[in-house]
């Protein structure tokens, strides 16, 4: 062989990405009867018709197609659905969603709100508050995406989302919700 011709080491696997290469989880997933699948499925977004509608796409190739699909059924949902998704979160700071969620999404949702809830009582209460006027002015919780993002930061957000129309704020909810699912697909995807 030349020098410079392409070769590939014994460890050439490990250069491409985890995404690249089979997926056991989603191998699996894409096995399993269409209602498994989309009770499988349902903690990453809350969403019945989300779930149901990513599970009837499978086979789905790889994470990237996943995360396609995902977010192509999810802008198509009507605001109802989008609605069952913000309701099987727990508020900022609480362990319990106001409808039925799985115990794996309210384990996501509290390693998402980790940074925030870490910090003193005073953020805390004040972000508390602040979430009280958001659910009066606009009828849900706050959607943010949390990971990451201290209680500082989200009541920064969620003062700035106050002054949006209602219409402007239930597509940013969509939006972060959005964001949230994308995270929780790829922590599913790498549960194996």
């Amino acid at each position: 062989m030349k020098a410079g011709s392409l070769r590939h080491p014994p460890d050439a696997r490990s250069r491409y990405s985890k995404q690249t290469m089979r997926n056991n989880v989603l191998a699996r997933w894409n096995s399993l009867d269409p209602a498994t699948a989309a009770r499988e499925a349902l903690p990453c977004c809350g969403s019945q018709a989300w779930s149901v509608a990513l599970a009837s796409r499978r086979p789905i190739a790889d994470e990237a197609s996943l995360i396609n699909a995902s977010t192509s059924i999810w802008l198509a949902l009507p605001e109802e659905a989008w609605q069952e998704a913000f309701d099987s979160h727990p508020r900022i700071g609480q362990s319990h969603a106001q409808t039925n969620a799985t115990e794996e999404s309210l384990r996501w949702s509290t390693q998402e709100q980790r940074t925030a809830l870490s910090e003193n009582n005073t953020a805390k209460l004040a972000l508390e508050e602040a979430t009280r006027r958001y659910e009066q002015k606009f009828g849900r919780i706050f959607i943010v995406c949390a990971t990451g993002k201290t209680s500082a930061e989200m009541l920064a957000i969620l003062e700035a989302r106050m002054k949006n129309d209602a219409a402007t704020e239930l597509r940013e909810s969509a939006e972060q919700q959005r964001q949230i699912t994308q995270l929780r697909l790829h922590r599913w995807l790498e549960s194996e």
